[in-house]
Formats: C-alpha cells, sequence, structure tokens
C-alpha cells in the first residue's frame, strides 16, 4: 500500500474515532442515566483524542485536524502533498464517523442536537466566537509543537495534546462548542444538514493553529530544531 494512502487511512480512522465519541458523549448526555454534563462531555474528548493521537502517531503523525495539518505545513514539518491527503482523510473520517452516530443513536436524539454540530451561544457575536475558536486552538497546536514536535519534550504520546481538549472544552464548551478542528464541525454538519456559521470553525482554528505553529518553529524550539 503507498505510503501516502497507509498514513491518511490512519487520520481517517482516528478523526472517525475522535467523531464518533466525541459526538456520541453528547448524544448520549440527553438519556435519563446520563448526568455527567459539560465535564463528561470534555472528558470523553480529551481521552479519545489522546488515545486516538497515540495510536497513529507512529504512522501518520496523529494529526487529526485541518488545523494541525496546515500549522505544521506552514512551519515546514510536512508537504503540500501530504497536508492535502490528511485533510481530505480527516474530514471523509468525520463524516462517516457522524454518519456512525446517527445510524446508531435514535433520531429523536441526534435531531435536536444537529447530531453534535458546534453551534454559538445566543449573547457570543461572530467575531468573538472566531476569536475564542483561535486562542482554544492556539493551545492545542502549540501542545503538538511543545509535546510532539520538540524532541526533547517528555515522551507522553498524544496525551499532552489531547488533554487540551479538556480544559478547552470547559471554558469554550458553552460558548462555541470548542470544536477546534475543522473536521469536528464539518462531519456533523454535513451530515444533519446545519450549516450555521460553519466559516467560524474554519477560520478560528485555523488562524489559531497558524499563530501557534509561527511561534513555536521561529522563536519558542531550540535553535537546533527548526527548519528555517
Amino acid at each position: 500500500m503507498p505510503s501516502l494512502l497507509r498514513r491518511s487511512l490512519a487520520e481517517a480512522l482516528g478523526t472517525f474515532g475522535l467523531i464518533f465519541i466525541g459526538v456520541g458523549s453528547v448524544a448520549a448526555k440527553y438519556f435519563p442515566d446520563a448526568n455527567y454534563g459539560i465535564l463528561g462531555i470534555a472528558t470523553a474528548h480529551a481521552l479519545v483524542l489522546s488515545v486516538m493521537i497515540t495510536a497513529t502517531m507512529a504512522i501518520s503523525g496523529g494529526h487529526l485536524n485541518p488545523a494541525v495539518t496546515i500549522g505544521l505545513l506552514v512551519a515546514r514539518r510536512t508537504t503540500w502533498q501530504t497536508a492535502v491527503g490528511y485533510i481530505v482523510a480527516q474530514l471523509c473520517g468525520a463524516v462517516l464517523g457522524a454518519m456512525a452516530v446517527k445510524a446508531t443513536f435514535p433520531l429523536g436524539v441526534t435531531r435536536p442536537i444537529a447530531l453534535g454540530t458546534p453551534s454559538i451561544a445566543g449573547n457570543i457575536q461572530l467575531t468573538q466566537a472566531i476569536a475564542l475558536e483561535a486562542i482554544l486552538t492556539f493551545f492545542l497546536v502549540s501542545a503538538v509543537f511543545g509535546t510532539c514536535v520538540n524532541s526533547e519534550a517528555p515522551k507522553v504520546g498524544g496525551f499532552g495534546v489531547g488533554l487540551v481538549l479538556l480544559f478547552d472544552i470547559l471554558v469554550g464548551g458553552p460558548l462555541t462548542g470548542a470544536a477546534m478542528n475543522p473536521a469536528r464541525a464539518f462531519g456533523p454538519a454535513l451530515v444533519a444538514g446545519q450549516w450555521v456559521a460553519h466559516g467560524v470553525y474554519w477560520i478560528g482554528p485555523l488562524l489559531g493553529g497558524v499563530a501557534a505553529a509561527l511561534l513555536w518553529e521561529h522563536v519558542l524550539l531550540p535553535k537546533r530544531q527548526r527548519t528555517g
């Protein structure tokens, strides 16, 4: 199997896991015995991303997020060919994950929540939502560079990255849904047909991801590890 295809399949699988468990945790919260609230949703997202990054890291690098892939591309840590293949795979995995939730959860649960598609609180302005998603993603991509790209960092697998979702969702979840990942928004949006303010979940994460990548690549990483 060609290398890019194999790596892209790993990205699709990892993103599928993130979306299925992430969206599933949002949907399951509406069952009577599920009283875990936003803390449970944040924990589910954090743990599944940690595990799926760790599982795919040796194959594809465990990006599982277009914002991470674009950040690494801007930092010249990956190629355009790889970036395009990964992003297509991530979006496909996200759609399949959302479809799997739709197929396995009752319609009466998934329809009211638009399959867990992130949404903006009524008192949050569009520019505020973009800024919040950018800042939250900045933390996420900083964790990628600080714990995965930096060869001197402690080896903690994907947990240094995935656990960012725990505190990011606790802060941003009630305001924007704290997607921090265009694929996390795209998959459910496509399957549910819910596109309200969808651009927020591309513009914000990509801005935050690129800002973090440039800061780490050109300022914070040890000089001998920089590509430029």
